[in-house]
């Protein structure tokens, strides 16, 4: 892993993903990337931002921008330098630039541009009703990148790895994609990977021949059939809470998913099974698209 890409509003929300981001960075000596969106009219910017795709290094504004312009771009220069300050950022590796883009889009162009490897981003946890994701960049980004995208929803703390993960899945043909890319990720990084089947009553119940046969064919079509040992597989009343309890049982870092880009974040068995997983689990959550 090369480089980590982090979008920020200089949020608490945004520095507890900086915090992770620059964790991670250290620890697997890569580059960090802080970006920070702004929309301002095109004909308030310098030509060289124009130029060159509206991805800008924080520093290049010039003395003959005009006013608005030159008034965002030094708030942010502000912002960058109070972030320079945070503890958790001394000896970290990275780089800070600003996209006048405030849609989406705008992160997946700037993860694109600077070849990342990892989309770290903070989102608000759940409370009561409330739901992250839903009608959020968060999600959008989740939904169209092709980059694997880590949610952090709360303040880690300082040791935080990604040394234990879950993959949870329905191990269906479509899945194998994702999951041979999250290998790939979780290798790089030194994680230990667990996979969990939850098997729940009504109509996707499976008996334990089912469930074996199906994760078999599942490995096999991975090319990791050495991973059958670390399989789980659990009963529970909905397989958000069988996926949920058994990462917290087992003392996991982080639930990774596959997610759909045509439909939003993947529904593995039916309803909304990994969007529940985002919204509800405590722990990061690592999304991997199915491109298809």
């Amino acid at each position: 892993m090369k480089t980590i890409l982090v979008p920020t509003d200089f949020s608490d929300t945004a520095n507890h993903a900086l915090k992770v981001a620059a964790q991670l960075s250290k620890k697997h000596n890569c580059k960090l990337v802080l970006l920070h969106m702004l929309e301002i009219a095109k004909h308030l910017l310098p030509d060289n931002m124009i130029a060159s795709n509206d991805v800008q290094p924080v520093h290049s504004t010039h003395s003959n921008d005009l006013p608005e312009a030159l008034f965002y771009m030094k708030l942010a220069q502000k912002r960058f330098e109070e972030v320079r300050e945070l503890p958790f950022m001394e000896g970290v590796d990275y780089e800070e630039a600003v996209q006048n883009h405030l849609d989406f889009k705008g992160v997946i162009t700037s993860a694109n541009k600077f070849n990342t490897d990892l989309i770290v981003m903070g989102s608000h946890g759940t409370s009561g009703l409330e739901e992250i994701f839903v009608g959020s960049n968060t999600e959008k980004i989740v939904r169209h990148s092709n980059i694997p995208v880590l949610v952090i929803k709360e303040e880690m703390a300082s040791n935080f790895s990604l040394d234990n993960v879950v993959f949870a899945s329905d191990f269906t043909e479509e899945a194998v994609e994702p999951f041979i890319n999250a290998c790939q990720l979780f290798e790089t990084l030194g994680s230990k990977v667990k996979l969990v089947y939850v098997n729940t009553p009504g109509d996707y119940f499976s008996n334990s021949t089912e469930m074996r046969d199906r994760v078999k064919t599942f490995l096999n079509a991975t090319q990791k059939q050495n991973l059958i040992e670390d399989v789980s597989f659990v009963s529970d009343y909905t397989v958000e809470k069988g996926v949920i309890n058994f990462a917290n049982q087992n003392n996991v870092d982080a639930i990774a998913v596959a997610t759909h880009g045509r439909t939003g974040i993947s529904h593995f068995f039916s309803g909304s099974i990994s969007e529940d997983i985002a919204n509800h689990a405590i722990k990061p959550v690592i999304t991997f698209r199915i491109n298809s």
